[in-house]
């Protein structure tokens, strides 16, 4: 397994057409694996994921079983006279499992996730349930909570004396967590594109709503969080959905 990141020039036309459409950056991160043909809907998974840290500052994260090549991504989208040099291509990219391999349980890390939080309602008695995205903040972390034990994880909670909100319960009987763990939601995005061939008879319009946690998380069960760090947490992982980082947490000095 491989963890690569390329910085996006985000001041040049092609990466702008890029961020337009996730399909369009689906397009691109799957032609960076030259064994991986177009038409290979059983190929091995991999994830991406786009984190807008600023204006200028947008990072492709992907996670791939195969090395990648990103020559056409930085002739499109990157710096490519700085590329020229082969020692810096103009992404990096490193190996995964033994990152995987180390981690253990009981261990505290930083995590960032761009997910896809859906649930499936029913409107009317006999009606096919229908999958709808959750748009609030409450139901969105609900959502990656009660996700956290199977994928070998948990949130960790604060302090109390650190909790600014009350728990309780919103006015529909939803649970809110107040203030109560170390997890924010941050840059919800409902992207729309069309998806399909050349032929715009053909083409069908995806719409998605999208947040990225950020958070710190307790390793629980490390083999499950190994499968979760590799297939991804939800749906839309086609999309820039699904993909969870790990970063070491700042130390504190006396």
């Amino acid at each position: 397994m491989y963890l690569t990141r390329f910085r996006v020039n985000t001041a040049r036309p092609g990466a702008r057409r890029l961020l337009s459409s996730p399909q369009s950056v689906h397009a691109a991160v799957m032609a960076s694996f030259p064994g991986l043909l177009p038409t290979d809907t059983d190929g091995p998974r991999v994830l991406w994921r786009l984190d807008h840290n600023a204006r200028a500052e947008v990072f492709l994260y992907v996670v791939s079983p195969g090395r990648p090549d990103l020559t056409h991504l930085v002739e499109q989208a990157g710096w490519p006279a700085a590329a020229r040099d082969p020692e810096t291509p103009g992404w990096q990219s490193r190996p995964y499992a033994p990152f995987l391999e180390r981690l253990a349980a009981g261990e505290t890390w930083a995590f960032r996730i761009t997910a896809n939080p859906v649930h499936h309602i029913r409107r009317k008695d006999g009606e096919p349930t229908k999958r709808t995205a959750h748009v609030t903040p409450v139901h969105q972390k609900g959502w990656l909570l009660d996700r956290q034990e199977r994928s070998g994880f948990r949130v960790v909670e604060k302090a109390e004396e650190k909790r600014l909100l009350p728990e309780g319960r919103t006015h529909k009987g939803q649970k809110h967590h107040g203030d109560r763990y170390e997890l924010m939601v941050r840059d919800q995005r409902a992207p729309s594109f069309a998806k399909g061939g050349d032929d715009p008879a053909k083409r069908n319009r995806v719409s998605l709503v999208t947040v990225t946690f950020d958070g710190h998380l307790e390793v629980t069960d490390p083999e499950a969080l190994r499968r979760t760090l590799v297939q991804g947490l939800g749906k839309a992982k086609a999309y820039g959905c699904g993909l969870m980082t790990l970063a070491s947490l700042p130390t504190t000095d006396g």
